[in-house]
């Protein structure tokens, strides 16, 4: 499982800099992908961004609130086939 950065962000960028493993990165175009977005394949579900954020947007996939769940399938396809997929790489 994964942390979901939720449509909550403002791009505040304190979670990447507390991220152990560099799994966390910013969405571009930003009016395609407004917000920061976790790799699932590398997140290792430590919870460190959490209390970096300010805007409380950081939750376990399991407890994203009801009305942020919607933001869970960006998440996943921001790395699945947006440019995302392109950050793994380099």
């Amino acid at each position: 499982m994964t942390h979901i950065i939720t449509g909550l962000c403002l791009r505040h960028g304190g979670c990447m800099e507390k991220c152990p493993v560099d799994c966390i990165v910013s969405g571009q175009p930003v009016d395609d992908w407004p917000t920061y977005y976790i790799d699932p394949e590398t997140c290792i579900d430590c919870g460190a961004c959490v209390p970096a954020c300010p805007y409380n947007a950081i939750w376990p996939e399991a407890n994203v609130p009801e009305p942020l769940k919607a933001d869970i399938q960006p998440n996943y396809d921001y790395f699945a086939k947006g440019p995302g997929y392109r950050a793994r790489g380099s």
